[in-house]
């Protein structure tokens, strides 16, 4: 018994240590140690590391797989590419608290102007790759987004959510994509300061289209992304994105802006699709992410400063899932 107890133990011993091995292996290289920097808040593909870092793809995989092996980096496939993240500690991690000290480390680090540069340049060709897809499409937009997901399948759910919130109609509540603009006119009932942003002129004639044609007049339109309206301070109580962050170029950028636009204990509403492995859904709805985790939802918040709430999950009949979720300040 003693022996097979110490067996054990010599055994845990060397998968430790092998670990452990492997992690400083890991933090032992300046070019790694960058590649944590990059990854704080983003997600990146390999061939937009490549050019973020101006080096081989050969290479580059060397350093990620090693990264991975550490468990300093985790993968998801977007369609026909690989993106990289950090790593979500775990409680049970045993060297989380060197993790933890090494992330906070590499985030003070400076990243260079012309760094800074490129993954501009990467974040503005995603988002019009986007912005094309619906300024092309704007005609066909119900058409193309009834494929995935209809709004009346899940709204009754987001109405009986934001019902919850406890707002009164003088509360000022700001939408983010609104799309054709039927939730737009469904908001406009409720709320009398209410505002709709998006960076497609086409799609935002359609969300004012429906919402004069529903009778309502006070509702404030604005042409731009977040960005935009963080440049004119459009506080809210409520900010809503519906089925549009998968369509956004960098959805941690767009919880930081998020969170600088909300009232103290304002409230960030989400309706979004969870992970799927629907690749034709980038060619046919524009779409830029193959939904997102729940994990990554609550980092992003988390790192924006918000807290995560309550949730609520809806499984449709075509195997795509829905996820409501409520993030406070």
């Amino acid at each position: 018994m003693q022996t097979a107890l110490a067996n054990n133990s010599t055994a845990s011993t060397v998968v430790a240590l092998k670990s452990l091995t492997e992690l400083n292996k890991a933090l032992g290289d300046s070019l790694r140690l960058q590649i944590l920097r990059l990854l704080k808040n983003e997600s990146f593909g390999v061939l937009e590391l490549c050019h973020i870092l101006d080096i081989r793809q050969s290479a580059l995989s060397h350093h990620l797989k090693i990264l991975a092996t550490a468990q300093l980096v985790s993968t998801r496939r977007e369609g026909n590419s690989i993106f990289y993240r950090r790593t979500f500690l775990a409680d049970e991690d045993p060297y989380r608290e060197i993790k933890e000290s090494v992330f906070g480390q590499v985030d003070e680090l400076a990243i260079a102007m012309s760094t800074q540069k490129k993954i501009s340049l990467i974040q503005s060709e995603r988002a019009q790759q986007s912005l094309n897809f619906f300024n092309k499409n704007a005609n066909k937009f119900h058409e193309q987004q009834g494929l995935i997901v209809a709004h009346d399948e899940y709204g009754s759910v987001l109405h009986d959510v934001i019902e919850s919130l406890g707002l009164t109609e003088k509360a000022r509540v700001l939408e983010v994509g609104p799309g054709e603009g039927q939730l737009l006119v469904e908001l406009a009932a409720k709320f009398r300061k209410l505002i709709a942003l998006d960076n497609s002129e086409e799609m935002l004639a359609k969300s004012r289209d429906a919402v004069s044609s529903a009778n309502f007049r006070d509702v404030e339109f604005i042409l731009g992304d977040t960005a935009v309206a963080r440049k004119k301070n459009v506080i809210s109580d409520l900010i809503i994105f519906n089925m549009v962050l998968h369509h956004i170029s960098s959805p941690a950028k767009t919880f930081r802006d998020a969170a600088a636009l909300l009232k103290e204990k304002g409230q960030l509403l989400i309706a979004e699709l969870s992970t799927h492995d629907q690749d034709w859904v980038r060619e046919s709805c524009g779409d830029l992410w193959l939904g997102f985790d729940e994990s990554d939802l609550n980092h992003w918040a988390k790192k924006a400063g918000l807290k995560a709430g309550q949730s609520s999950y809806l499984s449709l009949r075509n195997g795509f899932q829905i996820q409501i979720r409520v993030f406070t300040k």
